[in-house]
């Protein structure tokens, strides 16, 4: 019996200064997928240009209008959209709603979930409400910079601190200031990455990530992974360029671990999450001798790069990307 595939587009690129590393992230999904089940095509996105990538090398443009494109002597409809661009349009809501518009199922969250989560000041204070333990935070908007007064802000969040975008990933953009002179050419250097920025307390402890994933059947939380880098901070070369030791599981306590676990699958309900979720954390040592777990970030187009978190995470679960991505397209259907 000759069973009709589904169609799959692997979404990618985008318009922030993470496009290659989405490119990266589409090729590892693309080496993950079902092949008997599934065609896959990786489509390529930068402003109005978008493309699929075909078989013979080259590209075909997309028809807006419904997403289809040419392949040969076919029109091509994908049946269903893996979004994985690191970054606006895909991680802030504006592609989702285009999806939404022509009623393709996708891979993430929807419209308010994901420019949520894009904009870290709002999510911190969002989660705040649900007694998630997030870092004292101040927000600046561009034009605000010039009336910043830095024993204002270390009265406020301490010293040191983080400044960084609100609404960037790959931590482009992000400054540890020790400093009360460091933080105005730090205010300058996010500022070329977005217009609002976020100073934030920093958090000395055991960074963590944990992914989580769910279906109408499973709940699905992977191992814990710790985050051991001699840089300053988990920046862009420690992400990508292994200038990072990533640990799973990690070396915490199973209690600990237990814990963060169920924080990761609280979290992804009280958003209403689809699709795979990675959460940051810091686990931190209170007054009372008590571990903390702080939440740093929720990524909810996390990385699939061979460096990548949740490849790592799904092989210590004993599981298959494979499967993990047939459980997430099919719950679409």
């Amino acid at each position: 019996m000759n069973i009709q595939k589904r169609i799959i587009a692997i979404v990618c690129g985008g318009d922030s200064s993470e496009h290659e590393v989405s490119i990266r992230s589409a090729k590892g999904l693309y080496s993950f997928f079902d092949r008997e089940r599934y065609k896959v095509y990786l489509v390529e996105i930068k402003g109005t240009n978008w493309c699929a990538w075909l078989d013979d090398g080259t590209t075909a443009p997309i028809n807006l209008n419904d997403f289809s494109f040419i392949d040969g002597n076919k029109t091509i409809h994908p049946d269903y959209a893996y979004i994985t661009i690191h970054g606006t349009p895909g991680e802030n809501g504006i592609l989702q709603g285009y999806f939404d518009l022509i009623n393709l199922p996708y891979s993430t969250s929807g419209v308010l979930v994901e420019a949520i989560t894009f904009d870290k000041f709002v999510l911190n204070q969002y989660l705040r409400a649900y007694g998630v333990r997030v870092a004292e935070s101040v927000l600046i908007r561009r034009g605000q910079e010039q009336q910043i007064k830095p024993e204002e802000i270390e009265k406020a969040v301490g010293m040191p601190c983080f400044v960084k975008p609100v609404n960037d990933g790959s931590s482009f953009g992000v400054s540890k200031v020790k400093t009360a002179d460091q933080l105005a050419p730090a205010l300058r250097n996010a500022m070329m990455q977005s217009d609002t920025i976020m100073i934030e307390s920093y958090l000395d402890g055991t960074e963590i990530t944990v992914g989580c994933y769910k279906t109408r059947e499973k709940t699905v939380v992977f191992p814990v992974t710790e985050v051991v880098t001699k840089n300053e901070f988990f920046d862009y070369d420690a992400k990508y360029n292994g200038q990072v030791d990533e640990i799973t599981p990690a070396r915490i306590p199973d209690e600990l671990a237990h814990r963060a676990q169920e924080l990761t699958s609280a979290i992804y309900d009280i958003l209403h999450c689809n699709g795979i979720i990675r959460i940051d954390y810091i686990i931190t040592r209170g007054a009372d001798g008590k571990d903390k777990i702080n939440m740093l970030e929720v990524n909810t187009t996390p990385g699939m790069t061979p460096t990548s978190f949740i490849p790592q995470q799904v092989r210590a679960a004993g599981l298959e990307m494979k499967d993990v991505l047939t459980d997430i397209v099919e719950n679409q259907f």
